[in-house]
This record gives C-alpha cells, structure tokens and sequence, in this order.
C-alpha cells in the first residue's frame, strides 16, 4: 500500500521527517524517499529501493546531506517517489498513496497529443505519481489541479505537495486513508500514522476529512478546500494494516482488535459452536490481539505455540518468487513443542486472503505434534480483490481462496450466489467451509461476519469500505 510523512518547522526538520517517514515502513516494501526544502539551497532528494533494506539503514548515510524546515517522505510499495516537478505551477516535490485504475485510459484523453512523454517504470507502467502531477499540471493552481486529480482518478490518491510556502496535504476523494496533522511548539507534520508524530513530541492537531485539501505550515493549518460529506475508509486499516498504537477516526487499532476477536467469540458461544481446545492462539503477527480477544471472552487460555523469527527475514512477502515467499515464511515459524505436542489448537489470523501459506502453517504445526487445529480469520471471506489501495494483490479474483473455493463447488453458477457463500449461516456458506477445511487441513473453519467486524470498529458503517467482501461500492 504505502505511507507517508511531512513535517515543516521553524528548525531544521530532518531527523524528525527521517523517523517519521520511517515509523511506516510497515506499509511498504518497495520504495522509500524523502526529499526537503531549504531556503538557501533549494530541494534535496534521495530514492532508495528497500526490498531486502530496511528505509533505516538506507537512508542513514544521507542525513548529514539534508538540510532545510520542510520535507516530506514516503514509503512506497509501488512507485519510486517522492518526485520533483517543475511545471507552470512552479517546483515542487509530491508523493502519493493509493491505485489509479484508469491510467490507460488517463494517458489516452490527456496526454496523447503534443509529444507529452512519461518516464516508464521498469514494468513499463507508468508512475502513477508523475500521472497525479501530470494532472495537477493541467489547472492554473495546485488547489484546482489537485480537485482535478480526486475526480479523474478511478481508485483513489492521496497527496502530500512540498513547495517553497509549506505542504499542502490533500485526502483522497472518498477518505479511504486517514491524513493526520500533528504539532509541537517548533511547527506541524502530516502523518498515515498518528504513534509516528506522538513518538517525535507533536501532539493530535487535524484530521483531514474526505477530499479535503489543506496547507500546513510551521504555524499551523489552513483549509484550502473543504472536506467532502461521503467517506469510505478502509476497514482493513483497523484489521491488518494500521499499527496498534494507530487511531483512525477516533478508533484506536488494537482496541479495536481485542474487541472483534470478543465479538467473534461471543457469536460462537452464542450459536453453541466454540470448539472444545487447549489454547487460543494467533498467527503472528497480526491475528494476535485479535486472538487475545476472543481467548478473553470464550475462556480458553491464550498461548503462542509458534513464533516467528523475524531479525533476518522481517517480511514473509520479500522475495520476488512465490516459492522463495513459502520458504521464507516456513523458515521463519519456530514451534514451542510444549505448547504444540497433543494439543486442540485454535487459530485467529487477520484475514485469509489467496491461503498460499495456510496449509503450509498447518502442515507445521501438525508435524510438531497439535492434535487439533483450527482455523478463525477475523475479517468475513475476501470476495473481491480491492480496487482501492491494493490491499490484496490478485490479477484475479479467482486467486482468491474464497473464490476459488466456490468455483471448484459450483462453477459459474456458484459466482452468482456470493452473499450465500459469505454467510456461514446458509447450505453454501457451510459448504464452502467444509470444502477449505478439507482442502488447508483445519479441523473447523470460522469467519468473523461483516456484521460483527463493523461492530468492533464501531463507527457509521456507511462510512466504511467493505467492497472486498461484498462487491458494494
């Protein structure tokens, strides 16, 4: 997906935008930048790629080469950012986060005439962030040419600006990502991830709204266009992406956590279908607090019976290869025999998205002796691939577990009946549980409903996007 970070200052920024920017590497493996603005020696640059180094220790080198009271950075899971632009507009650095679903088509309306050119990434893709720019570029002012962007792009962009006055911070359309603004006595920072500026001294000052534009300055901020009405933020923000210390809305994440995995027990004692075992555990790293909730209210004990091993192979996703990813993944789950060896196990993870690496995870833990194990993902079936921030990386949705399943039950036909099939409480919902039981190895398999989910994150559920399970817009 990506995060971001700005700060502006009435001191020297760099540190604070150097770990900042930092504090979001957990949203990013791609690309890391920053750049920075100085009165005296204008802007300072650097890309680094982080796939196999952590943003930290790329960018320890280029601290005593930065200087200047503004900056912004990003981390990029997609296109080297941030960029420097020099248009009518004037010079100015920009990073974005999100997906543009319509750059064909973009490029074909806009940009096809008048020997308009883009710099290829070594996909052949174009960056989506020089395309964002592109169409600011389009408007007599970045206020207008930023409106311009929010409405042309299909999917969703989020922009952060860095110009000789200050940042300008802009949502996007449907607030589908938190932009958070903090402040301390010296100036004020944009932020993915509120921890990130509470652990540099700012404290909670703004929370843009959807589509709002604002300028930040050492001073404070100033709204440049106003917020829109609809907002649709991610829920996938509170269930896996957002750091636990993180509050989105007002909701803190693991807060949130704990409580969906209490929601998710309650419905099973409810419904008389909690399974008799040893321990509640989660898949590390994220099923954890959500596996701690519902080990507090269904009365099991909480237990971690594998651990990862993380100080060399930090992110199960690093290599390019699928194959490589199994292995590193396999390489990283360290048994505690004790906790495993002839014991009912049962599992929360936060999603269960393709399922590439559950039945190796099963496999595991029965090789180490479990007796039983069972399966609770704490998000309803994934659906439907996203089409907003890219959270799940399918070409297809037929790579996703849930699809996949109902394809090999039914066919085409099975495709028309989603909504069944995502309800565990109908014949095809059972169905397709008994079919990925028998197919991952787990002894019963459970969904946290859309219902309860909505619940635990306990805003308006209008204002959340839950298009990954139901297809609803």
């Amino acid at each position: 997906m990506g995060g971001f970070f700005g700060t502006i200052s009435k001191r020297d920024c760099v540190m604070d935008l150097f770990f900042g920017t930092d504090y979001h590497s957990h949203l990013g493996t791609k690309r890391g930048g920053m750049a920075v603005y100085d009165e005296k020696d204008g802007f300072q640059r650097q890309i680094h790629n982080i796939e196999n180094t952590p943003f930290r220790t790329k960018f320890d080198k280029d601290l005593a080469e930065f200087h200047g009271c503004s900056g912004i950075g990003c981390i990029s899971d997609t296109d080297p950012q941030p960029l420097l632009v020099r248009s009518h507009l004037g010079l100015f650095a920009i990073t974005t986060v999100g997906i543009i679903r319509n750059t064909d088509d973009l490029v074909a309306r806009y940009f096809s005439e008048h020997g308009h050119q883009f710099m290829a990434m070594s996909s052949g893709k174009v960056n989506s962030t020089e395309l964002t720019a592109a169409l600011i570029n389009q408007e007599d002012d970045l206020v207008a040419g930023i409106r311009r962007a929010q409405e042309e792009i299909d999917g969703s962009i989020t922009i952060l600006i860095l110009d000789q006055k200050g940042i300008i911070a802009a949502r996007d359309r449907l607030g589908r990502l938190p932009v958070l603004v903090g402040q301390n006595e010296d100036g004020c920072c944009v932020s993915f991830e509120s921890f990130a500026y509470h652990k540099l001294g700012y404290h909670d000052s703004y929370e843009l709204g959807p589509r709002e534009i604002v300028r930040v300055t050492a001073d404070g901020v100033e709204q440049l266009s106003p917020a829109g009405e609809e907002m649709k933020i991610c829920a996938f923000l509170w269930t896996y992406y957002g750091y636990p210390n993180s509050n989105y809305e007002g909701v803190n994440v693991e807060v949130m956590r704990y409580r969906n995995g209490e929601i998710m027990a309650r419905d099973e004692i409810q419904k008389g279908k909690l399974p008799k075992v040893d321990y509640v555990a989660g898949v590390p790293d994220s099923g954890l607090p959500h596996a701690i909730g519902f080990a507090n209210r269904s009365g099991k004990p909480f237990a971690r019976p594998f651990v990862k091993y993380t100080p060399t192979w930090p992110r199960s996703f690093m290599p390019a290869n699928q194959e490589a990813r199994n292995q590193v993944a396999k390489m990283k789950q360290i048994p505690v025999p004790e906790l495993i060896e002839g014991k009912k196990l049962l599992f929360v993870d936060d999603s269960i998205v393709r399922g590439t690496q559950l039945r190796e995870t099963v496999d595991f833990l029965y090789e180490s002796g479990a007796q039983e194990v069972h399966m609770r993902s704490a998000c309803p079936p994934i659906m439907y691939g996203c089409k907003y921030l890219n959270f799940s990386r399918s070409n297809s949705d037929m790579e996703l577990l849930a699809r996949r399943t109902i394809q090999g039950l039914e066919g085409d036909e099975g495709q028309q009946h989603l909504d069944e099939y995502a309800d565990s409480s109908t014949q095809r919902g059972q169905c397709m549980l008994k079919a990925i039981c028998e197919e991952m190895g787990f002894d019963s398999l459970g969904y946290q409903s859309l219902d309860g989910l909505l619940e635990a994150i306990g805003i308006d559920r209008d204002k959340v996007c839950t298009y990954c399970w139901n297809g609803k817009e």
